[in-house]
């Protein structure tokens, strides 16, 4: 059209416009563009093959909206047989699509949210263990703990092995110590360490809300079952097991070391991700508040007695302790990780923190002093199985009872005995020693190699090669200058004095 308002031939006009001289002139007699030309395609170019049956289906769809194309298919194949074959299976699938936009039920809405910097930071935990990272060739079952600020979606985990309380707050302060700042409002799911059930006069635990006040934070938990009111943490754990495990791809290996050499490599990520955020951070770093002078201590102290079994029942799990302590009174200081017990202010013994309900924890030193008087309460004792701490103190237990089945318990205390003496690791070498050879195991054999690798070494000959005196003067001459004399320097009284 612009070609021909200048005057140019039809046939010219046509070809600058990359059409046919016949499409040139049509244009040319309607005057509208071909934009303009085009009529809405609104009938069908061949008949509907569901036309009779779709009726039928659609009363399917509208008792069990999650039906999928592929059974209604399926169905149709079996009640018309012969008459759908199994290439129409996308048609079916592009009218059940159709009839869903236009018949269907209505979708849940996602409304966008606001989020001004320094206002809002969410929490949750998140399982790790798919990723099959494992320490020393063990395998490493653990959660992080994961905090996320909704502005610029700054991001903070630390591995824990529980939704307890204890995990909840250590990883709360450390992320806001971390961050140099607190949010005016923390927002988690409804986590039992925060969370009272649904119906209870207090929304929020007494410890939980403590905390809230000590960081100055509003507290706020989401409804049960939506997950999408704590949206920005929910994505970030996507994100971030995507990220941790891309990153063990590329670093070949899902073996640490170290506990501590694993969260080293998650921070290194964590810190590279954060890095893409920093200029969001920058804005939201200042409007967070002030942090308090110091942290809020997270422990749970219980008093507990132990009992004549030399053990502590603490948070529904029974731990042991030494046997001198019995009948006494002590103090457990629970953290996320351990359990501290005190006599008075003194931490006598240290014991790992178990995970939910029904569990112990029983040390053989604690007990087994008492155990080699009391042979016969070893066949029938509750915790009888926490008296193997590793298989080869099992195969010697097998070994000694198969032939001598009293006498040989006996030996296996005694052993485990020698083992609280002299340490755990010699004995166990030792006996793997015995039976490799396939040697006859017995208690004094196993203490004779135990008490040889205790032994100091022999001391060896030492000799020393006379000292030649003059290779001392070879440090008082250099082979390039010659050094100045005494007399040369001070004169000859003051060489002489």
């Amino acid at each position: 059209m612009k070609q021909l308002s200048l005057g140019k031939a039809l046939y010219v006009s046509a070809a600058k416009a990359g059409i046919s001289e016949v499409s040139g002139r049509k244009y040319k007699r309607s005057g509208n563009l071909p934009s303009q030309s085009q009529s809405v395609h609104d009938w069908r170019t061949r008949k509907d093959p569901f036309a009779e049956v779709f009726s039928r289906l659609a009363g399917f769809l509208e008792l069990e909206p999650g039906l999928q194309a592929l059974t209604l298919f399926e169905f149709i194949q079996r009640e018309y047989p012969g008459q759908f074959s199994d290439g129409q299976l996308r048609s079916m699938q592009r009218r059940v699509k159709f009839w869903r936009a236009t018949e269907g039920v209505g979708k849940e809405v996602y409304f966008e949210q606001e989020h001004p910097p320094g206002h809002l930071g969410q929490s949750d935990f998140s399982h790790m263990t798919r990723l099959g990272v494992t320490i020393c060739r063990q395998s490493f079952p653990h959660m992080v703990y994961h905090f996320v600020l909704t502005y610029s979606n700054w991001e903070f985990a630390r591995t824990c092995f529980s939704e307890s309380f204890e995990s909840l707050s250590e990883g709360l302060q450390d992320a806001l110590w971390t961050l140099g700042g607190v949010p005016f409002k923390h927002r988690t799911d409804c986590l039992t360490a925060a969370v009272k059930e649904l119906g209870n006069r207090e929304e929020f635990t007494d410890r939980y809300l403590a905390l809230g006040r000590h960081y100055n934070m509003d507290l706020q938990h989401i409804q049960p079952q939506h997950p999408n009111e704590n949206g920005d943490v929910e994505q970030s754990h996507n994100r971030l097991f995507e990220r941790i495990d891309q990153a063990l791809m590329l670093r070949g290996s899902r073996d640490f070391s170290s506990r501590e050499e694993y969260e080293q490599f998650l921070t290194k990520h964590i810190d590279v991700a954060n890095q893409a955020r920093s200029e969001r951070f920058r804005v939201e770093v200042c409007a967070l508040r002030a942090l308090p002078a110091q942290r809020l201590d997270s422990s749970r102290r219980i008093k507990v007695r132990v009992g004549p079994g030399s053990t502590v029942s603490i948070l529904f799990n029974v731990y042991s302790v030494h046997s001198r302590l019995i009948g006494e009174h002590v103090d457990a200081e629970v953290s996320s990780e351990h359990i501290d017990i005190r006599l008075g202010k003194q931490v006598v013994e240290r014991l790992p923190r178990l995970r939910g309900r029904g569990g112990h924890c029983i040390d053989y030193r604690h007990i087994i002093d008492w155990l080699v008087r009391k042979p016969g309460a070893f066949e029938e004792y509750v915790y009888r199985d926490c008296l193997f701490p590793s298989s080869h103190f099992r195969i010697a237990y097998d070994t000694l009872t198969a032939s001598r089945p009293v006498e040989g318990k006996k030996d296996y205390l005694k052993l485990l005995k020698l083992a609280a003496d002299e340490g755990q690791w010699r004995v166990e070498r030792a006996l793997q020693s015995l039976l490799a050879a396939q040697q006859v195991l017995h208690v004094d054999s196993v203490k004779q190699l135990v008490t040889f690798e205790n032994a100091p070494a022999t001391p060896t000959d030492v000799q020393i090669n006379p000292i030649n005196l003059s290779e001392y003067d070879t440090l008082l001459t250099s082979p390039f200058e010659t050094r100045p004399t005494a007399d040369a320097v001070f004169g000859s009284e003051v060489s002489h004095a």
